[in-house]
């Protein structure tokens, strides 16, 4: 693995465990690891193993193909964030799901931000 591809991980590997609502103290709970070692993968300054990227994919509801940037151009960390609420958004009940769509509707609205 290349250090752009472990940097793409390892800012993936962040922002999956960030959207998840996650620390890294967590983390290294779930996955059995200290949380200095989750601050190392995610600085890109250690190497993740099959079976902890298989452990990472299924805490953070995100496919392994996904982290490693499998199949998918160059993207920015903005196209990530929106793939993870994304993600975030199908587990929403219908009801909920209206709710988010009129406060984000009210949101776009002239004047709504100042």
């Amino acid at each position: 693995m290349g250090d752009s591809t472990r940097n793409q991980v390892a800012a993936r590997l962040r922002l999956a465990r960030e959207s998840a609502g996650l620390t890294q103290g967590q983390v290294a709970r779930l996955i059995r690891l200290h949380r200095p070692t989750i601050s190392e993968i995610e600085a890109g300054r250690r190497r993740v193993s099959v079976e902890e990227l298989g452990e990472f994919a299924r805490i953070y509801g995100v496919s392994s193909a996904w982290i490693t940037g499998e199949g998918t151009s160059e993207s920015d960390g903005a196209d990530d964030r929106i793939l993870l609420a994304a993600r975030q958004l199908s587990k929403l009940k219908e009801k909920d799901l209206e709710r988010l769509m009129n406060l984000i509707r009210m949101l776009r609205q002239p004047g709504a931000s100042e």
